[in-house]
């Protein structure tokens, strides 16, 4: 393997200090035009690539941002990393992605790895730790942006994207409502999402604006992945029967839920009616196509990694932003 050409290589064949070569790469005064093209000229020549560890000791920054997600494997997740990805690329920063594994021992881990790395802000989604741990764990770094998860007080490093998953909910209910099914049943995900809780929120809102009794017999927790909204949706149709519609945490569980209710002969919609929620590339190849509240998880990405840019490039701000589930209706509901 070729040898990396170093600053000191260049100012040795031009015979010039390596201040010089240096000031000259990087765009500094105290250079003649000729002679800084001739520098420039040399170091391409001689294939130089400036280092990135040198550069961060200069500057103090370390061109990198760091991605806490609670499971890789499922596409929400997924399309919110490729949508930082790309906006980090055209920035020139890299990306540290750490996979949670739905785990908040993992996760805490994850934030003392990104500390040490010195990345200038992270981008955490989905946080499954408690309140007050999660203000510690983003007090630690210099800007951060908060997807899918309140902050009890704001913080002045720190930029929170929510979805309305309640009401998200709602519409869902309300599609339901419409259709005369009442006996609803709420796939609610894993106990400590905060858009479970969210939708559970907006569940039961709903069912008491209809005049409909809240029965917590209608409601389980699972992991938010078709296996998970397999067994949720055996349980509870185990418990009630006379399940009509079946509202479910993400369209993963909502998979799961078709799969088991087509497994005990039950049609769907005809029996039992199901819609999901992110509509992932996943709904539209199902059978039946699955009615899905849709929001745009890359574009979700974008937005955190351009507004943690900004923060970093501009300074610090606090701020809010609130995006809003459309329903695409499909063969399910």
């Amino acid at each position: 393997m070729n040898k990396r050409s170093t600053l000191s290589d260049i100012a040795k064949r031009l015979g010039v200090s390596m201040m010089t070569v240096s000031r000259a790469i990087n765009n500094k005064p105290g250079v003649s035009e000729e002679l800084r093209r001739q520098i420039q000229d040399v170091a391409a020549e001689m294939g130089f690539q400036p280092s990135h560890a040198a550069r961060m000791l200069v500057t103090r920054l370390s061109g990198t941002i760091g991605l806490v997600v609670p499971d890789i494997s499922n596409p929400f997740f997924a399309q919110i990393a490729r949508g930082v990805e790309d906006v980090g690329y055209e920035s020139g920063y890299c990306l540290f992605l750490v996979n949670t594994a739905e785990n908040p021992d993992r996760e805490a881990v994850a934030y003392d790895s990104l500390w040490k790395k010195e990345v200038e802000g992270v981008i955490i989604c989905s946080s499954r730790i408690r309140s007050d741990e999660l203000k510690k764990q983003i007090l630690r770094f210099p800007y951060a942006v908060v997807v899918n998860r309140d902050l009890d007080e704001p913080l002045p490093n720190a930029v929170a994207i929510n979805v309305n998953d309640t009401r998200g909910a709602q519409i869902a209910l309300r599609i339901f409502l419409e259709q005369n099914r009442t006996q609803i049943a709420f796939i609610a995900g894993p106990a400590n999402s905060i858009s479970g809780q969210r939708r559970l929120q907006g569940y039961r809102a709903s069912l008491k604006e209809a005049g409909l009794p809240y029965d917590n017999l209608m409601v389980e927790n699972c992991p938010p992945t078709i296996e998970g909204g397999q067994v949720a949706a055996a349980t509870l149709l185990e418990r009630r029967p006379a399940i009509n519609a079946i509202f479910a945490f993400n369209d993963l569980t909502a998979v799961g839920a078709i799969l088991t209710c087509q497994g005990a002969g039950k049609a769907v919609p005809g029996d039992v009616a199901v819609i999901g929620a992110d509509d992932i590339y996943l709904t539209s190849l199902v059978h039946p196509q699955l009615t899905t509240l849709h929001v745009n998880s890359e574009h979700i990405g974008r937005i955190a990694m351009r507004t943690l840019l900004d923060n970093i490039q501009v300074g610090a701000s606090s701020a809010t932003f609130n995006i809003e589930p459309e329903l695409i209706r499909r063969e399910s509901a």
